[in-house]
């Protein structure tokens, strides 16, 4: 995809991530019959997961919804079959030749068991409409026409319809700037809010497998949007629900995190409580599938594949902190479930200062906050040059043979400013990306660029001016670029925190860059 950096129209292109790619083929490597297996376990899965009155929506399209309905079927029960619900969209753009034009999606409904929550949904009609009235005859059992005192049939104008299983929702265009993210498979909140609303009570537990940018939290947090006309529509705020969203991709994440932020922000200008969520990376359990199944569980092996990718040579004697060698530095790897920590690289560089080393690098999957701001502790205490390189998730991938490129971790710094009347700001000093979701032909240009402006690949950024350590990051300011408006403060607002009495405090800024990465500091405040 195309991803926009810095205040104008510029756009740099950002490759797949390994796991996104590995993803891709497992998903769609033998076409129908690889999908049909992926869904088959997510759709088993949430079988068991979901509960005994709730309900499963499957979206899909003409290529597949004939296929997922028999494995839908074969999972839930033929029983359990509630609608096929056709969303029909009448202004998307078709290129058919030949043939009538697609314009229809389906939703397979399924329930868990026969016991499951339903709340029917009324629409208002075009226009109003004459209807007989029926009541209720106790001598047939059935329906029958309503009629006066004179045996005249007795009507009443009807302004609504209860909704059926054709849904007419406009298509998301390119063009709508109230709505549209540009994320591809985005779809309308009006047509996920009708799910929700129908299928799950209020304060239930909605789950989106592949939640991509985000709708369906957002209407499960209670966003709704109605139409004015076929071309305008209004939103509004409804009862929430609690949600879990899941994605394989970053930018999908980064599209979603921005979005619930947003939508906090608007939840709170009409008077609802800000609601806080988490976001979790569970990637490591890709990596001890690796070892288990590639290295049997042996970390030097693991050792070993990293330095072969890495090109550096193995020490004959490796010690505790210093594993390899490539040109004049020493290389460490850290473990494969490891987190490499601030005494560790304190410990390396007065390793290799011993061994008479000048330089050393530091490979692992996952960084301690702050490392950098100890790599120049260190630097200038032992007299050796710290690099911290991400070990690339592309060595896990299957026959793999060339290396891919090991590139360092992000650079973030940041300072406070104490203001006159006591409040305290936080201000960017210092970011230079990781360029690791960046296609190599692109590598060279973008890193003189980072150089010069580093600021211009910041998408996002926050401060918690409270931060303490193995808490949850909480939220208290922040900034990130929108479609509409591409500008990025890199100072928190004049005054916005007045801590209550003297002392030291923590503050933590987290950085998300254009290509969905997170770095962060913290940055110690004196009042």
């Amino acid at each position: 995809m195309n991803v926009p950096i810095g205040d104008g129209g510029e756009t740099v292109f950002k490759d797949q991530s390994v796991l996104e790619m590995v993803a891709f083929k497992d998903m769609w490597g033998k076409q129908t019959d690889s999908y049909l297996h992926m869904m088959f376990e997510r759709l088993a899965l949430m079988n068991d997961l979901l509960n005994e009155n709730g309900s499963i929506c499957v979206h899909c399209d003409w290529h597949a919804s004939h296929h997922l309905k028999i494995l839908l079927s074969e999972i839930f029960g033929v029983e359990n079959f509630r609608n096929e619900i056709v969303w029909w969209y009448y202004n998307k753009m078709q290129g058919n030749v030949g043939q009538f034009a697609a314009n229809h999606d389906v939703i397979l409904w399924f329930s868990k068991t026969k016991n499951f929550f339903f709340e029917p949904i009324r629409e208002q009609r075009e226009k109003p409409k004459q209807q007989q009235k029926r009541v209720w005859d106790p001598a047939t059992k059935s329906l029958k026409q309503a009629t006066d005192d004179a045996g005249n049939l007795i009507y009443y104008t009807e302004t609504e319809r209860t909704l059926d299983d054709v849904w007419r929702i406009p298509y998301l265009m390119p063009a709508d700037l109230t709505e549209n993210l540009k994320y591809n498979t985005q779809k309308p909140i009006e047509l996920i809010g009708r799910i929700i609303d129908a299928l799950c009570p209020d304060n239930g537990l909605v789950f989106d497998g592949f939640c991509g940018s985000g709708t369906t939290l957002a209407a499960s947090d209670g966003l709704r949007a109605q139409r004015v006309g076929d071309n305008k529509k209004e939103f509004y705020y409804t009862s929430s629900r609690r949600w879990i969203g899941a994605d394989l991709g970053r930018f999908s994440i980064h599209t979603t995190r921005k979005r619930m932020i947003e939508l906090q922000r608007q939840l709170h200008d009409n008077g609802r409580p800000y609601r806080a969520f988490d976001v979790y990376n569970l990637g490591r359990y890709e990596r001890q599938w690796w070892q288990k199944e590639a290295l049997k569980g042996a970390d030097n092996e693991h050792r070993k594949v990293v330095l072969s990718f890495y090109k550096a040579e193995e020490l004959p004697n490796p010690s505790q902190y210093l594993h390899g060698r490539k040109g004049r530095a020493l290389v460490y790897v850290d473990g494969i479930d490891s987190l490499l920590t601030q005494d560790e690289v304190r410990a390396i560089a007065k390793a290799a200062r011993e061994a008479g080393a000048k330089e050393a690098h530091c490979l692992s999957w996952d960084f301690e906050m702050d490392l950098r701001l100890v790599c120049h502790e260190v630097e200038a205490s032992e007299g050796v040059q710290m690099k911290l390189i991400p070990i690339p998730r592309e060595i896990m991938e299957k026959n793999r043979t060339s290396p891919p490129p090991f590139l360092e971790v992000a650079v973030l710094e940041a300072e406070p400013i104490n203001r006159k009347d006591g409040s305290v700001d936080i201000k960017l000093t210092k970011f230079l990306p990781s360029l690791a979701e960046v296609p190599s032909k692109e590598l060279e240009a973008l890193r003189e660029r980072t150089l010069k402006s580093g600021f211009d690949f910041i998408d996002f950024w926050a401060v918690d001016f409270d931060y303490q350590d193995g808490q949850p990051f909480e939220h208290h300011w922040q900034d990130y670029r929108t479609r509409k408006d591409r500008s990025l403060k890199t100072t928190s607002d004049e005054g916005f925190k007045k801590y209550p009495k003297p002392g030291k405090y923590t503050a933590c800024v987290k950085v998300v860059d254009v290509f969905g990465c997170d770095t962060s500091i913290t940055v110690d405040v004196k009042v």
